[in-house]
């Protein structure tokens, strides 16, 4: 007879509680002591579950000026969608029996998270003071946006490596399978070690030397490992049918639009609104070559150069900098 005060358990629940039994026997565990942890435990609340004050204690500036609060936030912002974007190309690159449509899924995720980012570094270029800025920023040295180790990831992962190399170097890889053996000389040809040399003397800042210190050798460790699971190598693994399906087509090329166009060029756009000064470009904080470094245009940085015509490989970048940065509207 049932107890005073006391429902039977529904059908339901005995039968999740018989689940939970075989599911904790089968590896040696004793239900009644995971329940005995779910009596005793405290109800999650939304500020635990985000470590919500550990993230808000993030944020620790190396000057009083206000602004440079708001260069801190939007940059860890930037690293938070990284490391979404490179989420998702972990899921991909390890998914057993890939299809067409779940990798144009995924790829469609890393296109929003781009979209985000590039809307969210707009507030940023708009929302703070060039005055303050350029106060604080000699307090960052050598600190640089071009060490972004997730960055680099995202690229590694979203193409062939050959098609990071330098422009000055890429065609010897051409029509060769990148291998193992040769991602060593590769790396060495890199297109953005370029972009971190003095100015003056073309030697490496301390920014690149510091960078490579510490993320060359997972760099090519990755390359390795994403040699034939880079988004490049996924598309071309797929049967016929999936290969030829535009809308997939269509976001490889807006990854390519977004990650090799949008992006460097909205950095383009920041540097130009706080660096250029006539008669003289303000050097980076890390001593970057931003003017030759940012425009696609000069690094022709393209991960699926398949998928464009030869008149838009020719003009890579051009309408992005006509529009945002004349004013050209087509």
């Amino acid at each position: 007879m049932e107890a005073a005060g006391q429902e039977q358990l529904s059908q339901d629940i005995i039968d999740k509680v018989l689940q939970l039994k075989e599911k904790y026997s089968s590896m040696g565990q004793d239900l009644g002591a995971y329940l005995d942890g779910l009596i005793y435990s405290d109800y999650l609340t939304y500020w635990d579950y985000i470590h919500l004050d550990t993230l808000l204690s993030l944020q620790n500036p190396k000057t009083a000026i206000p602004d440079e609060e708001i260069f801190i936030m939007y940059h860890q912002i930037t690293e938070l969608y990284f490391k979404l974007s490179l989420h998702e190309m972990k899921q991909l690159g390890y998914k057993k029996d890939l299809t067409g449509k779940f990798l144009k899924e995924r790829i469609q995720r890393i296109n929003n998270y781009f979209k985000a980012l590039t809307a969210s570094f707009e507030i940023m270029v708009n929302g703070m003071e060039r005055e303050q800025f350029l106060q604080f920023r000699m307090a960052l040295l050598p600190a640089s946006g071009f060490q972004s180790g997730q960055y680099r990831m995202i690229e590694i992962c979203a193409t062939d490596f050959k098609n990071l190399v330098d422009k000055d170097y890429r065609a010897e890889y051409e029509g060769k399978k990148t291998s193992v053996k040769n991602i060593e000389k590769m790396y060495e040809n890199i297109y953005w070690k370029k972009g971190a040399t003095e100015l003056a003397t073309g030697e490496k800042t301390l920014t690149l030397k510091q960078f490579e210190k510490k993320y060359s050798k997972l760099f090519k460790e990755l390359a390795v490992k994403y040699i034939d699971k880079n988004l490049l190598a996924l598309y071309n693994e797929l049967n016929d049918e999936d290969k030829e399906d535009q809308d997939l087509i269509n976001q490889l090329r807006f990854i390519d639009v977004n990650v090799n166009i949008n992006w460097p060029l909205m950095h383009y756009k920041s540097a130009a609104k706080y660096l250029q000064k006539d008669p003289e470009d303000i050097a980076a904080t890390g001593g970057t070559n931003w003017q030759k470094y940012l425009p696609p245009r000069f690094q022709k940085r393209i991960f699926y150069p398949e998928f464009w015509n030869e008149e838009e490989l020719n003009n890579w970048g051009k309408a992005w900098v006509e529009e945002n940065v004349f004013f050209l509207k087509k």
